[in-house]
């Protein structure tokens, strides 16, 4: 019999000072709307979920086309969260540089966007 790890239901629980993503990298978003936030760690929550059954659906030996329709489906609910983070970082932070921001933070966000644009577009 298979045990599953239980997580918070909380979608604000790991986010916070001490999460991976603030520890990477330093920096913080300019302004994050709250809903928003619950939206995508909801929507992380149940990829997360889709990931497991993608992984049960391989152990189980299910049929390949199946299998490929849900990977497919998690590859685009992924694409929704990107989607929105997107918006947010357009929104605050990259209208914060370019308006506010010396030429050199200007051309960086610049730069960081047609960054973000290529790896999106693959």
């Amino acid at each position: 019999m298979k045990t599953r790890k239980t997580t918070s239901r909380n979608p604000l629980s790991k986010v916070g000072p001490g999460s991976l993503a603030a520890k990477s990298t330093g920096r913080k978003a300019v302004g994050v709307d709250d809903e928003i936030k619950i939206s995508n760690l909801r929507r992380l929550s149940r990829i997360e979920g889709q990931i497991r059954g993608i992984q049960r659906m391989i152990e189980e030996d299910r049929y390949c086309a199946d299998t490929l329709t849900q990977i497919s489906s998690a590859q685009e609910a992924l694409r929704a969260v990107a989607k929105a983070l997107m918006r947010n970082h357009l929104t605050h932070c990259a209208t914060h540089a370019i308006r506010s921001g010396s030429d050199e933070q200007r051309h960086a966000m610049y730069d960081e966007l047609l960054d973000i644009i290529y790896k999106n577009a693959r």
